[in-house]
């Protein structure tokens, strides 16, 4: 499949709206009572992140570790699901599978930042097994751990650019010779990257170019939602489910 054959995880009418970690700002984020939050408030693209438990089992969580939003400790690597499910975020919720994720929310897709290369393998299994295909697009920072899931996948997968990527991206938008592959369906990028701006109406044009859609994170404040739109871009990620439905209302493309 090219970027010129567009990919069912696609299939939606005006920008994306996804809700980062199911919508951070609420302090539950990646629980299945955050998700639940979000696809209640219409949500219908969710972000999430994945690591694998010492006994192989898929969970949604940010971090490498427990600690900064949970009660329990320790690696999640080293750790076997028994203990991890004991966890809870904010004191609450518990860390939900991912494999529960996807069978709670038939309807929902998914952007999964792979975040280990352990949970590469799993992932991809059990998006096999589930028959998401269509239902989930992975990215990483790592461009190798893209590469690689597209090798093993193959054009069922729908994937983003990695930062090797991005920053081929952005130097060919400014007219520099640069590689740039071109199997991915987008390039998911922050506004800025430091001092360096990302984001800008050479990008957009460029992404586009290519058959990529650009899809921003994390935009939390209306008026970057605007400017981002006004730009052209595809999707927007936010903690703040209520400011980006409203944003988004106000331009009659809240679907």
């Amino acid at each position: 499949m090219t970027p010129a054959t567009r990919h069912p995880y696609l299939d939606h009418r005006g920008p994306l709206a996804f809700a980062h970690r199911g919508g951070a700002a609420d302090g539950l984020e990646n629980t299945a009572a955050q998700f639940r939050r979000a696809v209640a408030a219409g949500y219908r693209y969710l972000e999430t992140d994945v690591h694998v438990t010492a006994d192989g089992r898929l969970v949604a969580l940010h971090d490498a570790t427990l600690d900064r939003v949970t009660d329990g400790v320790g690696r999640i690597a080293e750790l076997p699901w028994s203990q991890v499910r004991r966890a809870r975020v904010a004191g609450g919720e518990p860390v939900p599978l991912f494999a529960d994720l996807l069978e709670e929310f038939p309807e929902v897709r998914w952007n999964v930042d792979c975040k280990a290369e352990s949970a590469l393998l799993p992932l991809l299994d059990l998006v096999g097994r589930a028959g998401a295909w269509d239902r989930v697009c992975l990215g990483s920072f790592s461009e190798a751990r893209v590469a690689r899931a597209q090798r093993l996948a193959g054009p069922r997968l729908a994937t983003s650019y990695g930062t090797r990527g991005v920053l081929g991206l952005r130097l060919r938008s400014w007219g520099l010779p640069a590689a740039v592959r071109r199997s991915a369906v987008a390039v998911q990028v922050p506004e800025r990257h430091g001092r360096v701006p990302v984001v800008d109406a050479r990008f957009v044009r460029s992404a586009h170019a290519r058959g990529l859609q650009v899809h921003v994170w994390t935009v939390n404040e209306a008026e970057r939602m605007h400017r981002l739109l006004d730009l052209g871009v595809d999707g927007l990620m936010t903690d703040r489910l209520e400011v980006l439905r409203t944003v988004l209302e106000e331009r009659g493309a809240w679907t």
